[in-house]
């Protein structure tokens, strides 16, 4: 991703009810963690960009780094406060069996290699540990937004579960996101020229928080979306 994407994520991600609702989800997922009796620990943030899942990772309990390829996105998580290592998520810089959490959250769309960064989240995750991944999903929404910010790929269900499990982890749960806004998402993907990441008018950002935290209660995380979702584990003993 570009320096200026960078830099217009972290100045969204905050308000914009995209990012909002992305970190909603990690943060019932650490809850759903913590319920079922995993303690927090040390985690990481792969392209953290801004820093604002790995602010929510702070926040309950774990003690997370931040690892951000970009020097944009690293001076910016590093100005918020956060620890913050550069490195490339195909070859991350940590001993092996040290993690209890990797966070990855649309980062593998832009690697050819893509299974090389899976292998990377299990070489690091101790046995037990977790893995939660997104990605955009789906080569009908491909459009001039992916090639702007630097997308190999969108992905269907099954591409996403082979790359995982090539890695060694086990998937325990593989789910849609962004469901009930999929129809606006793929109009204004064949209109757009680049981007998508705007500032949006008040009540229209109001209006699509409404929608997308609607979608929480709604039994919609089987059918076609904008996003998948995943979480997986490094088996004990492996």
């Amino acid at each position: 991703m570009e320096a200026t994407e960078i830099r217009k994520l972290a100045a969204l991600e905050d308000t914009h009810w995209w990012y909002r609702e992305r970190r909603a989800l990690l943060a019932r997922a650490l809850r759903r963690l913590a319920d079922a009796g995993q303690r927090p620990g040390p985690a990481l943030d792969i392209g953290a960009a801004g820093g604002g899942n790995t602010r929510v990772l702070r926040n309950h309990g774990w003690r997370p780094v931040a690892l951000e390829y970009s020097p944009e996105g690293a001076q910016v998580a590093r100005e918020r406060g956060l620890n913050v290592i550069r490195a490339d998520a195909r070859n991350l810089p940590l001993p092996s069996d040290s993690l209890d959490l990797v966070v990855a959250f649309d980062i593998l769309e832009h690697f050819d290699e893509d299974h090389l960064a899976t292998a990377e989240m299990y070489r690091t995750l101790r046995p037990g540990g977790t893995a939660l991944i997104a990605v955009p999903c789906d080569m009908r929404l491909w459009s001039a937004h992916d090639v702007a910010v630097g997308h190999v790929r969108r992905y269907d269900r099954e591409s996403l579960r082979a790359v995982v499990e090539k890695a060694g982890l086990v998937v325990d749960e593989l789910w849609s996101w962004n469901v009930v806004l999929r129809p606006v998402a793929a109009w204004r993907r064949r209109k757009s020229t680049g981007s998508d990441l705007d500032d949006l008018p008040a009540v229209v950002n109001l209006g699509l928080r409404a929608i997308i935290t609607a979608e929480r209660y709604l039994p919609v995380k089987s059918l076609p979306g904008v996003s998948l979702m995943l979480r997986a584990h490094r088996p004990a003993g492996n």
